[in-house]
């Protein structure tokens, strides 16, 4: 049995008043985002995935760590954008089997407790579970980042939207990647869409609820040289046993 550690995690909690959750990114509260529902915070079994015999894949379990791939792009923790998007695409292309690939934006997340702003050169590390995609704001995403014409063709297919997330200067010990297994989420009862308010436009995500079903695990002291693959989005055509979202923290 493979060891792991056990830490808090923040679970969503609905409006009690039956109002739509939403959370205003980017809010004008110094540190703080504004938001209609609230978090339960639960002391969560985190399974170390590093040790587990059977392989843990983007297909059995929703994301997947690939080794032994240093990037030329990354510097004393400055990112060459241009370079290291497309050695990213032939990365995502060599482990998923993709014919296409298209990156459209990145965030850089850094640990700083004096840090106050909420703006996407400043984002810290998020620590209530979610889900980055649900099927309304993928759909948009194709609309957003694709050639018109090509909408209509990709949206009958199989597409997906993977986060490719990487250390950039050291391993990750402090504040490392929580990830929860695609087959022990209910997503009829351990969902809930949450409108995320921008200045200029609404996204959309899932807030996660607590499930004692869950099961919870992390890679230990990801290295720059490594990188976890995760599906945020995979539309279900024909096949329930795909993971549709992967729940993250």
């Amino acid at each position: 049995m493979s060891s792991g550690v056990t830490a808090d995690l923040f679970f969503m909690q609905p409006p009690a008043n039956g109002e739509r959750a939403y959370t205003a990114i980017n809010a004008q509260s110094p540190g703080k985002r504004d938001r209609n529902y609230s978090l339960e915070k639960k002391a969560i079994h985190i399974e170390n995935y590093r040790e587990k015999q059977d392989p843990i894949t983007l297909d059995t379990a929703g994301f997947q760590l690939i080794s032994d791939r240093p990037t030329q792009f990354i510097k004393d923790g400055e990112v060459q954008v241009e370079g290291y998007y497309e050695e990213s695409i032939a990365a995502i292309k060599e482990s998923t089997g993709a014919s296409r690939v298209v990156l459209f934006d990145h965030t850089i997340r850094r640990r700083r407790l004096e840090e106050t702003e909420d703006t996407p050169e400043k984002r810290q590390p998020v620590a209530s579970t979610h889900v980055d995609q649900t099927p309304k704001s993928a759909a948009t995403r194709v609309h957003r980042h694709l050639p018109p014409e090509d909408v209509p063709k990709l949206l009958s297919k199989r597409f997906q939207i993977i986060n490719l997330w990487r250390p950039i200067q050291n391993p990750a010990i402090d504040w490392p990647l929580a990830l929860c297994h695609f087959a022990s989420v209910d997503p009829e009862k351990d969902v809930e869409p949450v409108t995320l308010k921008y200045p200029h436009m609404d996204g959309e995500t899932y807030g996660i609820k607590y499930n004692e079903r869950q099961k919870w695990g992390y890679f230990k002291d990801v290295r720059p040289d490594e990188f976890v693959l995760i599906k945020w989005f995979v539309p279900c055509l024909h096949d329930e046993t795909s993971p549709t979202n992967i729940l993250e923290c």
